[in-house]
């Protein structure tokens, strides 16, 4: 799904045949002002998709950015004043906030995530556990946070995971199979295949042909060893019930990637607020 249609299911949504409390409190050609006033410490996200709402309800509305994605925000900063059509300004409200804040809370925790292992080779990977149907803008708030988005869907990456091992009856004919249905359909996907233990790792060392090996819920000395094993051959990521306790520790031991599904499916939204200017 594309930015403009969730934006357009998003208002239909919400305003469906009308705004009435706006239609019966105030006039139509009544005009106005507001800001976006942050209201806790984090990092701000969704600020170009704010004003692509706002210029969707209404192309005449005027925004004024003063900070932008990505930036580190305190309480008290003003974000943006956007100006026009207070009916407009009214219709465009919530969504802005509920876009924004919950982007703002993806990117601050992607940003504290990244901020832990910094000075390392590791990178911060999001995962598939989105929010249905606004999976590019939760994975846009991962990117302003400083993290890295893994594949978007099941279309554009190979994952083989437990599941498919199981189901394809084992490690060495999962890769086959892949190898041969990749030939058939002339198509050229980076594959992921997933270990979960040392001798998974030594048997996919043994069939080659992948481009990277997650490391499932390792605990730290089997990831050691995991990382020693590989020696580079293939790329790593290690995967499950990563905290921000254990971060630091795990990516010290040289995995390339670190990806952490809490990042878009447990999350605080960022307080944010659009205040009119009186």
């Amino acid at each position: 799904m594309t930015i403009d249609e969730i934006i357009l299911n998003a208002l239909l949504e919400d305003i469906g045949d009308g705004d009435h409390t706006s239609l019966a409190c105030i006039s139509q050609g009544a005009t106005g002002k507001a800001k976006l006033l942050v209201k806790q410490e984090g990092i701000i996200a969704g600020v170009k998709l704010a004003k692509k709402v706002f210029l969707t309800v209404d192309k005449n509305i005027v925004f004024d950015e003063f900070i932008h994605d990505g930036v580190k925000v305190k309480q008290g900063d003003i974000v943006f004043f956007v100006s026009g059509s207070s009916q407009s300004l009214l219709k465009a409200e919530r969504l802005v906030l509920n876009f924004m804040q919950r982007m703002s809370g993806i990117a601050t925790a992607t940003n504290q995530f990244v901020e832990m292992i910094a000075g390392l080779k590791t990178k911060i990977l999001d995962t598939r556990k989105t929010t249905p149907n606004l999976r590019v803008l939760e994975k846009w708030a991962v990117e302003l946070g400083g993290g890295v988005n893994h594949r978007m869907g099941l279309y554009d990456m190979i994952m083989i995971k437990d599941n498919h091992i199981d189901f394809a009856g084992g490690i060495q004919k999962a890769i086959k199979l892949t190898h041969d249905y990749l030939k058939k359909n002339n198509k050229q996907l980076k594959i992921e295949i997933e270990a979960r233990s040392i001798e998974d790792v030594k048997q996919i060392l043994l069939m080659g042909g992948v481009d990277r090996i997650m490391l499932d819920n390792f605990n730290l000395q089997d990831t050691k060893e995991a990382v020693k094993l590989i020696n580079h051959k293939y790329e790593t990521e290690a995967s499950g019930g990563i905290t921000k306790d254990t971060v630091r520790k795990i990516a010290e031991t040289g995995v390339d990637f670190i990806s952490v599904g809490a990042l878009t499916h447990h999350i605080n939204s960022l307080d944010l607020s659009l205040k009119a200017v009186l």
